[in-house]
């Protein structure tokens, strides 16, 4: 359980995130698999990197139970600053990321796959923020690099999910899979791109994040501060401590902190 790192082809590392039951990160996992994506991005020898999860999904978001075990709000602080690090060690890494996406894609899985250069997910595959419902706000910066503008809005607004299929046509997931194949194609496409010259990867990986419009990394944390704020307003605490009972099947009534 954790996060694992393999060379599964020449120049192709895999990182594997596997947080059972359905890889909710907790605050250690976000800086465990930042530190895997920089320590495999700073390996010379690597010229592409498949990010991919085991279990039922590729990302559930945050561990919302983590946060509302805590007495005080380290945990909530540590889960946007583990977040932040994870998303921007995708969109730093020096050479290509290619995401692996079976599964559920939620909340913080938006801000993993939405900072990669590639996608190629699973026929079962869905995409979506689930914010408003856990008492957040964030990774609409990434959900617009998916989807157009108002989709974005709506989906957000809403908290409804996208397939695999729709972002296929929208034009930002690469390919759509069989399940079982999932992992074959992402490392074909990981193949391919590893194929080329390295040295030339990492300068067109630069390049094309240099002429990105929006600066996904300040983006992100103007979101994460309303984050804050509606913890702060105590808007945010029923509806983790909701989610929490929701899951659990108890009523909720054990939280050591609203918000």
């Amino acid at each position: 359980m954790g996060v694992s790192t393999s060379a599964p082809a020449a120049g192709v590392r895999l990182v594997a995130m596997d947080f059972p039951p359905v890889n909710a990160l907790p605050v250690r996992g976000w800086y465990e698999l930042a530190g895997a994506l920089r320590t495999a991005g700073a390996d010379p020898s690597v010229r592409c990197v498949v990010l991919a999860a085991e279990g039922r999904g590729f990302n559930a978001g945050v561990d919302i139970k983590e946060i509302q075990a805590a007495r005080d709000r380290a945990a909530l602080l540590g889960a946007n600053h583990g977040c932040a690090e994870a998303f921007a060690a995708v969109y730093d890494c020096p050479v290509p990321v290619v995401a692996a996406v079976h599964g559920f894609c939620l909340g913080g899985g938006i801000g993993l796959a939405g900072n990669a250069d590639a996608i190629v997910a699973s026929e079962d595959a869905t995409f979506g923020l689930p914010e408003l419902d856990r008492g957040a706000l964030g990774a609409a910066t990434h959900l617009a690099r998916l989807v157009p503008q108002h989709l974005m809005r709506a989906l957000y607004y809403t908290s409804r999910t996208a397939t695999a299929a729709e972002l296929h046509r929208h034009g930002s997931v690469w390919r759509v899979v069989p399940r079982a194949g999932l992992r074959e194609a992402a490392l074909e496409l990981a193949g391919e791109i590893a194929a080329k010259d390295g040295a030339l990867l990492r300068l067109a990986k630069a390049a094309i994040n240099g002429i990105d419009p929006v600066d996904v990394r300040r983006s992100y944390r103007f979101e994460q501060g309303f984050t804050f704020e509606a913890d702060l307003a105590g808007l945010s605490g029923g509806h983790r401590d909701a989610f929490v009972a929701r899951s659990t099947g108890t009523s909720g009534a054990g939280s050591t902190r609203k918000g």
